[in-house]
């Protein structure tokens, strides 16, 4: 008996271990109950409920007043409009690198409503402002849901083809990467997209591995623009003109904006000028000085242009040193009343003077001191086509890097701003509007 024991369990088929196919398939299940929550139709169909069509049915059972009433389908119509422009702004800015989607709730449904009740101020077509506030209310509040529920435990999983310059998107946070090893479908079927290197000489049944990914619908990225798309930044070291695609940045787009530059600056200025006074007198009561700084520095096209600031520091000598021109944090001469202009990111205030005379931006790469910029001329052949647009008062550097206090941090810099250029579109620079704000509340980046 003992004997026909050992033989049966001997022929006994052994249990495989765990494969990591199998680990990654119950993850795909596990991420599968909440892929009903992260669909866009799903969510766009749920805010259409909500933000609209609920508070306009309300109107009759729960509040007074009839559902077809001219002031109820005007409403109805505001909300409808408004959460489609939130959506459309959202997945416009979600693009682009370092963005956390519940930074972007709130600013597009901002946008969104905020357009629908100037449409109705400006129009005077009768609406209903509590159904409007509602649609609002209720608008954000789905959003957020989702977002803390389903989209705030979402890590992207990017499957790597192992050839070419692929090993640098390792060292990138915020991605589960995947190498693959072999060329199969199968294996990247829990990932979210795959990414390789064109440019590398792939083998023939790579090559056809790719084109089955492309067929079947899996998203395909190329490893420069991925790794330009996480970190945010164009690498300098090898820069071309290949790398850039067109070297001129959509022209229309460049003269509509400085429009609206020299609009909103005029729409503003009754506001910003009182409020310049009343720093300006503070500056000059805190420490001895003009109000006022002026420095040169180099301009669009590369022109030299004079900007205005509000001195944060006490007047001190300029020398030829390239350090001076960074100021650190805790930089001594920086004055009681120039920390919290530098905090609170108002000490560029008086650059309104310089989007007036046509030279600068509201958004844009910051203009460099003529120093540094001749240094980087001459350190980098390629740093003069940073003046391809206009600079501005708040960048994507700012938005992104926070403190520059070392050369080395002034380098980096250049990278966002390179990236800026490659990228140059409204909605980056409604983005950068957005985070510029949440500096200016935070007090993050403030430098």
């Amino acid at each position: 008996m003992r004997v026909r024991s050992q033989i049966r369990n001997r022929r006994r088929p052994a249990v495989p271990a765990p494969h990591n196919d199998n680990i990654a398939a119950r993850r795909e299940k596990a991420s599968g109950r909440s892929s009903l929550l992260i669909r866009k139709r799903f969510q766009f169909a749920g805010a259409l409920l909500l933000g609209a069509l609920i508070p306009w049915v309300a109107r009759g059972p729960l509040l007074p007043g009839s559902m077809f009433e001219p002031a109820s389908l005007n409403t109805l119509v505001g909300n409808l409009i408004a959460v489609l422009l939130a959506f459309w702004t959202r997945l416009s800015i979600e693009t682009y690198p370092g963005i956390r989607r519940s930074a972007v709730i709130l600013p597009a449904a901002l946008t969104g409503h905020g357009v629908a009740v100037a449409w109705f101020v400006l129009t005077r077509f009768p609406y209903d402002r509590v159904g409007l506030a509602a649609g609002f209310l209720l608008h954000v509040s789905w959003l957020y849901v989702l977002y803390i529920f389903a989209e705030r435990k979402i890590r992207r999983r990017i499957a790597i083809v192992p050839f070419g310059s692929v090993e640098t998107l390792l060292a990138i946070d915020g991605v589960d990467w995947r190498m693959l090893k072999r060329p199969n479908l199968h294996d990247a079927r829990a990932c979210h997209a795959l990414v390789a290197d064109f440019s590398a000489k792939l083998p023939d049944e790579w090559e056809a591995f790719l084109a089955d990914a492309a067929l079947a619908g899996r998203i395909v990225y190329q490893v420069k623009q991925l790794s330009e798309s996480l970190t945010g930044k164009v690498e300098l070291e090898h820069l071309s003109e290949n790398s850039f695609g067109s070297l001129l940045p959509a022209r229309g787009y460049f003269y509509l904006k400085s429009l609206l530059d020299g609009i909103f600056a005029l729409a503003v200025l009754p506001i910003v000028v009182p409020l310049m006074l009343a720093i300006g007198l503070v500056i000059r009561l805190d420490s001895a000085g003009p109000a006022l700084f002026r420095q040169r520095r180099i301009g669009h096209a590369g022109q030299p242009i004079t900007i205005y600031k509000f001195r944060t520091m006490r007047t001190v000598g300029v020398t030829g040193d390239r350090q001076q021109l960074i100021t650190n944090a805790a930089d001594d001469r920086i004055t009681r009343v120039g920390r919290v202009l530098r905090t609170l990111r108002i000490d560029e205030l008086p650059q309104i003077i310089n989007i007036l005379k046509w030279e600068m931006s509201w958004i844009g790469p910051r203009p460099e001191a003529g120093l540094l910029s001749d240094w980087y001329t001459k350190e980098i052949p390629f740093y003069r086509y940073r003046h391809v647009v206009k600079p501005g008062i708040s960048g994507w550097a700012q938005v992104n890097q926070g403190h520059v206090d070392t050369v080395e941090d002034v380098h980096r810099k250049l990278q966002y701003d390179f990236y800026y250029i490659k990228y140059f579109s409204p909605w980056l620079d409604v983005l950068i509007v957005f985070r510029t704000i949440k500096t200016m509340l935070t007090g993050w980046g403030a430098k």
